[in-house]
């Protein structure tokens, strides 16, 4: 996905979207907005990695219960 970024994102689609990004939040508010995104990018992947750490790898098989008239 990473390769189709790239291709349709380039410098002169980045520069209108950084200055009108300026425009709205103002040079001061900048660093405090980067570091609130990544924040909670660090905790969206903390999130993350500790829910695929919980789930077992291989899950066990599910156990079936015959009934009476499967057993006949």
């Amino acid at each position: 996905m990473s390769e189709v970024i790239q291709m349709y994102f380039g410098w002169q689609e980045a520069l209108p979207i950084i200055v009108i990004i300026v425009v709205l939040f103002g040079a001061r508010r900048l660093p405090e907005l980067a570091r609130s995104v990544g924040e909670s990018l660090r905790e969206f992947k903390k999130a993350t990695s500790e829910v695929l750490d919980d789930e077992p790898a291989h899950p066990a098989p599910a156990k079936t219960e015959k009934t009476t008239e499967q057993q006949s």
